[in-house]
């Protein structure tokens, strides 16, 4: 998958496409800063002491020379007037997410949470990305005690370890909590039960064990736990959470069947349950899931089991169906083909037999098809134009009985021999001796299309929304950090990491 920033424009596009009420934007990280206030400084002094030692605590001690820090009104700070004219500080934010934001840097090596932030009351937004790498140390308890007035707390990527604070369970106002990519262990304290106001829970790329908490949060719109290793079964409760837009639990232990109630989600546009230990068959209520663009089921096995054909005619914006290594068996359903969106298609590493439906030559946005290690038979449904525009990312190799009309493709080589005179049109099985020539090439035409899709390890594969970014340092992911600072919300963030979107 692509790692590369997109056009800002571009991201743009696809926030105002999610169709997100603009009633959530008091709810962003990052707001654009003030202007200074005019007239003399009026900050309050003890929070001006409470910032300096902030400051301090992340290796900017040069803070202290300044005045008034309200009035100043430096990047990473934000204040806000009380009635009676003394400004008081209602947002920090540390961490250099990019050459042109103005945040203030962290010394890695030396940098802490200080106790001092405990004394802003009027906190609204504390964001610490890449600070404390250098420096493992655990989530301070007083953490949970830093006032009701908290709507965003954002601690990603810091390196942090141990176990997640009860005490974060305390701040009832609170909307947004990142803990994203750390080295958290322990389980997810029962306590988080009690934000009932959170629209975003991301706790993806930690160590984190137990089971998956019973939320109760009717206005979650992102449920990201992905790269753990909970247990246990998907909490039926989930399906309560009717605004859920992401709900990522990929990459852990979960097992048993994939509860009737995500049926619910009907706002849902990204579901990845990808390598667990779910079991089939996949839900009947799927098929009300019809804002879906994202479904990626890969590496639980569910078979013997078909694919829900009835259950993904419904999903008429799907754009990306990954259903990989799940032992799924019986014919390719005509309905996939019907899918008019549908860019990213993995099938590969089932038991599936027959032919490929002939719909699929309908699918103009088709970019990337992945049916090898089945039973397929028959040629390509495909033309020159389709099979080249799909180039490496078509993977048809080990389905014997596949064939391609040489004629057609115009020397296009998909991975597959060449089919028998009047093959195309009967659809029967390639020669045998057709198959053993295209062996005995020693798979070169194979390495041309093998595109690696999916990681057999417990790593990252590019169904989850942070691979790209794990893999390469920065990469669309860091999206999810950059546009808050331009006051777009944060909750809708997490989906442009998903390529395909």
């Amino acid at each position: 998958m692509a790692s590369s920033l997109r056009p800002l424009s571009m991201a743009l596009l696809v926030l105002l496409s999610l169709r997100i009420p603009p009633s959530l934007s008091e709810f962003t990280a990052v707001v654009p800063d003030l202007p200074a206030p005019a007239g003399p400084p009026r900050t309050d002094p003890d929070e001006q002491r409470a910032v300096y030692e902030v400051m301090a605590a992340t290796g900017n001690g040069w803070a202290a020379s300044i005045p008034d820090v309200c009035r100043e009104g430096w990047h990473g700070i934000e204040c806000a007037p009380d009635g009676a004219g003394v400004r008081h500080v209602v947002s920090l934010s540390f961490g250099a997410l990019s050459d042109d934001t103005g945040f203030p840097n962290c010394d890695r090596r030396s940098s802490f949470l200080s106790p001092a932030l405990a004394r802003l009351p009027r906190l609204r937004s504390v964001f610490f990305y890449r600070c404390f790498n250098g420096n493992p140390q655990q989530i301070p308890a007083f953490l949970g005690g830093l006032g009701p007035a908290l709507r965003t707390l954002v601690l990603r990527e810091n390196g942090l370890v141990g176990a997640v604070p009860a005490e974060l369970g305390n701040l009832t106002s609170l909307r947004v909590l990142d803990l994203h990519g750390n080295h958290l262990s322990s389980w997810i304290p029962p306590s988080l039960a009690s934000l009932t106001r959170l629209q975003l829970l991301d706790m993806g790329e930690n160590s984190l064990r137990g089971v998956v908490p019973r939320l109760r949060s009717p206005l979650l719109k992102v449920l990201d736990l992905s790269g753990n290793q909970l247990g246990g079964p998907i909490p039926p409760t989930i399906g309560d959470c009717g605004l859920l837009i992401k709900l990522d639990l990929s990459r852990n232990r979960l097992g048993g069947r994939i509860p009737e109630s995500l049926g619910s989600l009907r706002e849902l546009i990204l579901l990845d349950l990808s390598s667990n230990r779910l079991t089939g068959p996949l839900p009947g209520s799927l098929r009300s899931l019809t804002s879906l663009r994202s479904l990626i089921l890969s590496g639980n096995h569910m078979g013997p089991a078909a694919i829900p054909g009835e259950a993904l005619a419904g999903m008429k914006d799907l754009n990306t169906l990954a259903l990989s290594g799940m032992g799924l068996q019986g014919p390719i359903p005509e309905s996939i083909g019907q899918i008019a969106g549908l860019r990213v298609l993995h099938l590969d590493g089932n038991n599936l037999e027959g032919t490929i439906p002939g719909s699929f030559r309908d699918l103009g946005e088709l970019s990337e098809l992945k049916l090898d290690n089945n039973r397929l038979e028959g040629p390509l449904p495909f033309d020159r134009k389709m099979l080249w525009r799909m180039g490496r990312k078509l993977s048809v190799s080990n389905n014997s009985g596949l064939c391609y009309d040489a004629v057609a493709t115009e020397g296009f080589q998909p991975g597959v021999a060449p089919c028998a005179a009047g093959t195309t049109r009967t659809r029967a099985p390639v020669a045998a001796a057709a198959a053993g020539k295209a062996a005995s090439r020693g798979g070169a035409g194979e390495r041309m299309v093998k595109h690696p899709a999916m990681s057999d390890g417990q790593g990252a594969h590019p169904y989850s929304s942070g691979a790209s970014a794990a893999a390469h340092g920065c990469g669309t992911g860091l999206l999810h950090l950059l546009l808050p600072a331009m006051g777009v919300l944060l909750p809708a963030l997490p989906l442009l990491r998903s390529p395909w979107l």
